[in-house]
């Protein structure tokens, strides 16, 4: 393999001329040929550019002013605040081969999972080898993929963002946790940073519940402290803290930073790498992507207004948030809590894309935009979102009372991923920290084909495909007490799942519950149903409860995770387990016909473009593997 390397430094901020140019330096520190000099398909070779980039922002310029707490950083001479983001480019070493699209990601916690999501590669946070690069798709495709650090509560080597101090801040801040087992003492790893003003302080408090919406009980101020000689910190609890409950501690913090500058960042590179043409990384547009943390973080940049840079551009052309649900998160306000996997706080309104009203309060994601500010958009969720975590992924097209649904913007489109988990598991799929296996019904062949339909329709004006996702009017969606989930033995009723809720002025209000209906075997009856769903030889769900190891077994899931309940195998097998779904072999007559369902499903898909002819064989293959999984590698379906 060539590698090439180089530094470059190089500056932008000359003079008043430029005096709005707020990217001020592009530093490249290395440059090199990845994958071994392999060609994608007509794209040919890519190359990796890594480095970091330096911004000024004028804190008294409007746009700015949507940085929470920027006024507090320290200014250099210029007046401006300064700070620096790591950066990762990967790019068609022929920048005439590529696509011309600046595909940004908004990497959730310092790593990079694109490559894993549409390319189905291994995990790497900083590709280079071929196997990094899975089937090449986002390469063959030719988008150059960036990668600029936002996040300031990480440390190297994740991507992150060094954003400066908010000067003379303290102020009180809260901690949720909730642990897998009993544990004398806690890390406060939701805010790494925030070191306790004074760790012996009367007034700091610790609470305990069984569920999130619970009245929580005071925990004696003399029952629990501060550990001392942490790096993050930690609290220590006499008798020690019991798995699977929620704990809550609000103390005075100091160590504030002003994390909004991490959507500045995002905001500033994109508009100097299509607008100005004097910088290392060009493109003729800009699209950005963000997955779970990160796409409750693009909900956030959009809602913030960050789609627009100082000039009044457009900075993105398509945003894509996937498997968000209506949340938004702890990123651009005072002691922000950005690295946080909190559940039912981050939901917040407004929820969606068409101006509403709740309590009294007005507001849409996009309130703050000019038509020609707009990027066009795309929303998926998996049953997840709906279910779990309180990210009530349905108001995401409600109305706010759940009583209504809503017309779709003609710039939105949404997608709702059947029978799916946050993130899919491996196959085979195993029990973890849950009383079922996970889910492992796979997301990445539908995100490929939706990812084409994303870029020529922002491209071209050629309409993507058409949005699916459950609805009130025609029964695929529904309050969470009418759902017909079947009694399956072992499973637990999902009707008691806790619903979601928002904080507002220090009081939680509860908010519709609504999920997607099911059919009698439990799968979902709308959206984009994959042949694993739609051909099923499983009850694939959204949720999964937590296991009895890790404590509030009865009524609490799991964050993120779904179910995969296989099937009986046999007519008599279902009876001695008197499990109500039709067995793998009533539904079958022998592999064969099980396969050439599934091919049917697939070619369902494809004339939707839902999933592109390529996949096809990776349904195949996948049937095949589930057959041998359940039925074993010879067995027909003799009933």
């Amino acid at each position: 393999m060539r590698i090439r390397m180089l530094v470059v430094g190089v500056c932008f901020l000359v003079g008043p001329s430029i005096a709005m140019a707020e990217v001020s330096k592009v530093n490249i520190a290395s440059r090199a040929t990845v994958a071994g000099g392999q060609a994608f398909g007509a794209t040919g070779p890519y190359e990796k550019l890594t480095g970091t980039i330096e911004f000024a922002l004028d804190p008294k310029e409007p746009h700015n002013q949507r940085v929470a707490d920027l006024d507090r950083a320290r200014p250099a001479a210029d007046g401006r605040v300064h700070f620096t983001s790591d950066l990762l480019v990967l790019r068609p070493a022929d920048p005439a081969k590529g696509n011309g699209v600046l595909l940004f990601e908004v990497v959730n916690r310092g790593r990079m999972g694109v490559l894993g999501r549409f390319n189905g590669a291994r995990g790497s946070d900083s590709p280079m080898a071929a196997a990094d690069f899975g089937n090449g798709y986002l390469m063959r495709e030719g988008y150059t993929l960036v990668i600029v650090g936002w996040e300031f509560d990480l440390r190297p080597p994740l991507m992150h963002v060094e954003a400066p101090a908010a000067e003379g801040v303290t102020g009180p801040i809260t901690v949720r946790f909730i642990l897998d087992a009993k544990a004398n003492e806690a890390e406060l790893d939701d805010a790494p940073l925030y070191a306790p003003v004074n760790p012996a302080d009367a007034a700091s408090t610790m609470t305990v519940r069984d569920h999130y919406w619970d009245t929580p009980t005071p925990i004696a101020r003399d029952r629990w402290r501060f550990v001392a000689g942490q790096q993050t910190p930690h609290v220590a609890l006499d008798g020690g803290f019991e798995a699977g409950r929620w704990y809550e501690v609000t103390y005075s913090a100091t160590g504030a930073r002003v994390a909004g500058v991490g959507m500045a960042a995002l905001r500033d590179a994109a508009s100097a790498f299509r607008y100005r043409t004097d910088l290392p990384v060009q493109g003729k547009t800009a699209y950005i992507f963000g997955a779970s943390q990160d796409g409750r973080f693009l909900r956030q940049f959009l809602y913030d207004g960050f789609n627009a840079d100082e000039r009044d551009r457009r900075v993105f052309d398509a945003a894509w948030a996937h498997i968000a649900g209506a949340a938004r998160g702890s990123f651009n306000e005072r002691f922000a809590t950005a690295v946080s996997g909190s559940v039912f706080s981050p939901t917040r309104f407004p929820f969606s894309t068409t101006e509403e009203t709740l309590n009294g309060e007005r507001g849409s994601l996009l309130m703050r935009y000019t038509p020609a500010q707009r990027p066009k958009m795309f929303f998926s969720n998996t049953p997840v979102e709906y279910w779990g975590g309180g990210r009530a992924a349905a108001l995401t097209h409600l109305t706010p009372d759940g009583k209504r649904d809503l017309t779709l913007p003609a710039d939105v489109r949404m997608y709702f991923l059947a029978g799916t988990q946050h993130g899919e598991a491996e196959f085979p799929p195993a029990r973890t920290r849950g009383q079922q296996m996970q889910n492992p019904v796979p997301q990445r062949e539908v995100m490929r084909a939706l990812m084409r339909g994303l870029h020529e329709w922002t491209s071209r004006g050629t309409a993507p495909p058409d949005s699916r996702y459950p609805r009130l009017a025609d029964g695929s969606l529904t309050p969470v007490a009418g759902v017909k989930f079947p009694a399956i033995p072992g499973v637990l009723n999902p009707r008691v799942i806790p619903g979601p809720g928002q904080t507002r002025n220090g009081k939680s209000e509860l908010l519709p519950f609504l999920v997607p209906q099911v059919d009698a075997d439990g799968n979902e009856i709308s959206g984009i149903r994959v042949p694993d769903v739609s051909v099923p030889m499983a009850t694939n769900t959204g949720w999964n409860f937590r296991g009895e190891s890790i404590g509030n077994a009865t009524t609490e899931v799991y964050n993120n995770m779904g179910s995969y309940i296989p099937f009986s195998a046999t007519k008599a097998d279902r009876e001695t387990r008197k499990d109500p779904r039709p067995a793998i072999a009533e539904r079958y007559r022998d592999r064969d016909d099980y396969l050439a369902k599934l091919r049917t499903a697939a070619q369902e898909l494809i004339k939707g473009r839902y999933l592109l002819p390529d996949d096809m064989e990776n349904v195949v293959k996948r049937g095949e593997a589930q057959w041998e999984l359940l039925m074993g590698k010879t067995s027909t379906a003799s009933k």
